[in-house]
């Protein structure tokens, strides 16, 4: 009952959005200046967010944090966020930082600036967007990689024994069992790394109480759970079809359920839950999955196999079917989910997401290729026995013919009908039954032991012998280069796996457009540019950083203002600050700010810039009369 509730609330959780959200506008809008002190701030989205605890920031011209009302979502609406704000704030520019979790699980943030009153110089540093804990994020990862491949490992091996039915299914417990615990480990290590995964902290935050009840009541935390319950009833269905030659169709019925239910917990949170047509995308997503871990969880097991005897024509036939189907239908969901998360043909090469894809598909097909090679080696190898059996047969007729003209009979011995009366049935092949008795000279070849005769049952024959024939040179050859392709293909795979995790964590290209396309229609204010140079002159005490920002950072005339921040992060004065800009590209520049001394901080009222693209910004900084250092950092211009 729980488990079916956990399911349907990530079937119907997901709506229509963007997949990971994208800032869509703000008010106060970013860079504006309004007369008097707002009573909120809010935020809209391209998809629907959830809060966190520390979800909004803001920080005043000194640097100093505003303490801030209560945070929700606006009328009801899932993609709009509004935080209250004190009475009155004061004059100056104040920066908000905010960071929220976007509908398809993964945390989104970003900042923007606003002026009361008139714009002033800050000491505010605006956070990069790489605000997420290293550690945090790089477990986080770590522990969705096992999870992928530990899914793959377990559904593929499981799918393989029902499917291709291999005589020995004995070395396969192993790869199930690995995958089943790791699976459950990955999945509970997610869980309690999923609150400082969110809130960007460190993962000394993973045990704590509130951060953990927060996750039970999201959508990815339901889903990790839905995970383990799910995987608890997998244990059972396997235990109890251990001692089974062959699964029975309700255990087959069941298992693909439960397969189905294990991949629908990735589907439902993450980019298939959030954006357009998505119940078809969630389809889509579990198909993708499954026939992903049928064919490389599939490959393990068939490599599991393949060094320890030799395994069946029928067995590895089989297999290349399913293989074969299982690459149908990834290519079919795979061209629809990439149409979905791109958007457009120019997004391959102009995002991250497409770039990754683009790496995404030559691995797969290096895959299809080794995949080729596979089914290429199994037919070759399949045609070997019918060769084998067919001079069998007529060494066999040869045999016959000429011992039937030297008038070879057959008889059945008294030690035959003795073991017909002790056992009441001959327990031997009937090619053991049957002995020839040849006379050469008169003399018989072999005669009745005296234990026959006096009617003594004697002792049983041997058992025929389980031994499989040798393998012929031809099959050995086979045997060899099937393996190599299986390696092969199970290396390449891992390379995918990899790549497909990346893809499930990058901002996909249609919601890059679509953010783009809102906040040119929202008609507010450009974005200033923000850059941070750090500087070093090699002695003690003699490095920080300056904050330059350029507003509105677009063609045409700009405000420049900068900060000097020493080493511990504090605000300093130097003797002299100089600024220049270069367009190489168009040989334009150097261009000199003209910045004056305003008392604690650097500015110039006009720079003009009077090109769209990457400028070079030229920072010098003096500190004595004898130190001085330049750093360049690149600016985009913008129309």
């Amino acid at each position: 009952m729980l488990l079916g509730t956990v399911l349907v609330l990530l079937l119907l959780g997901g709506g229509p959005a963007s997949a990971h959200a994208a800032l869509r506008s703000t008010d106060p809008a970013d860079g504006s200046v309004v007369k008097k002190s707002p009573r909120s701030i809010t935020l809209t989205f391209t998809e629907s967010v959830g809060l966190i605890d520390d979800s909004f920031r803001l920080l005043d011209p000194d640097n100093q944090r505003v303490k801030l009302g209560g945070a929700g979502h606006v009328d009801g609406r899932s993609d709009t966020v509004r935080v209250k704000l004190p009475k009155t704030l004061g004059t100056g520019t104040f920066t908000v930082a905010w960071r929220v979790v976007s509908a398809d699980s993964h945390p989104v943030s970003g900042a923007f600036t606003f002026s009361v009153g008139k714009a002033s110089p800050t000491l505010a540093v605006l956070p990069s967007d790489a605000t997420e804990d290293p550690a945090t994020d790089g477990l986080y990862n770590i522990g969705r990689y096992l999870a992928y491949v530990a899914a793959a490992l377990l559904v593929g091996t499981a799918a393989f024994v029902a499917v291709c039915r291999p005589p020995d299914t004995r070395p396969l417990r192993r790869p199930l069992l690995v995958g089943g615990w790791t699976l459950a480990g990955s999945t509970v290590f997610l869980f309690f790394l999923r609150a400082p995964y969110e809130a960007g902290t460190g993962p000394s935050g993973a045990l704590d109480p509130s951060g953990l009840l927060r996750t039970l009541e999201g959508r990815p935390g339901l889903a990790l759970v839905a995970r383990l319950l799910l995987l608890a009833a997998a244990v059972a269905l396997l235990l109890r079809q251990r001692r089974r030659p062959e699964p029975s169709r309700a255990a087959l019925v069941v298992g693909a359920v439960l397969a189905g239910g294990l991949a629908l917990t990735w589907a439902g949170a993450e980019h298939a839950s959030a954006g357009i047509q998505v119940p078809l995308a969630m389809t889509s997503s579990v198909l993708h999955l499954l026939a992903m871990a049928f064919w490389l969880g599939g490959l393990v097991a068939l490599l599991t196999l393949l060094p320890r005897a030799s395994v069946p024509s029928r067995v590895v036939t089989r297999f290349s079917r399913l293989a074969g189907i299982s690459v149908t239908v990834l290519v079919v969901t795979g061209v629809y989910q990439s149409w979905r998360g791109l958007g457009s043909v120019s997004a391959l090469t102009d995002t991250t997401y497409g770039r990754v894809l683009l790496a995404k598909l030559a691995a797969v097909a290096v895959l299809l290729a080794a995949g080729a090679w596979s089914r290429a080696t199994v037919t070759r190898q399949a045609k070997v026995p019918r060769a084998r059996t067919k001079e069998q047969t007529e060494e066999t007729e040869g045999t016959e013919g000429t011992e039937g003209t030297e008038g070879t009979e057959t008889v059945v011995t008294a030690e035959t009908k003795a073991l017909e009366k002790v056992h009441g049935r001959v327990h031997v092949n009937v090619h053991e039954k049957v002995l020839e008795k040849a006379t050469v000279g008169g003399t018989p070849a072999r005669e009745e032991s005296p234990a026959a005769a006096e009617g003594t049952p004697p002792p049983p024959p041997p058992r025929p012998s389980s031994a499989e024939p040798p393998l012929t040179p031809a099959e050995s050859a086979h045997s060899r280069a099937l393996r190599r392709s299986v390696l092969l293909e199970v290396a390449v795979s891992v390379v995918v796996l990899v790549l497909t995790t990346i893809l499930t964590g990058t901002l996909p290209g249609r919601a890059a457009a679509e953010a783009a396309t809102s906040a040119q229609q929202s008609g507010g204010l450009p974005v200033a540019s923000v850059t941070v140079v750090p500087f070093d002159f090699g002695k003690p005490g003699l490095r920080g950083k300056v904050q330059v920002t350029l507003d509105p950072g677009t063609v045409g005339d700009n405000t420049l203002q900068a900060v000097v921040f020493g080493p511990d992060g504090g605000f300093v004065t130097v003797p002299e600050l100089r600024i220049s800009f270069t367009l190489p590209s168009q040989d334009i520049g150097p261009l000199d700010a003209g910045l004056v001394d305003k008392g604690g901080y650097w500015a110039s009222d006009k720079v003009s810039l009077p090109i769209e693209g990457t400028w070079e910004m030229k920072t010098t900084i003096r500190a004595t009369d004898i130190d001085q250092v330049s750093v360049a950092k690149d600016v985009r211009i913008v129309r």
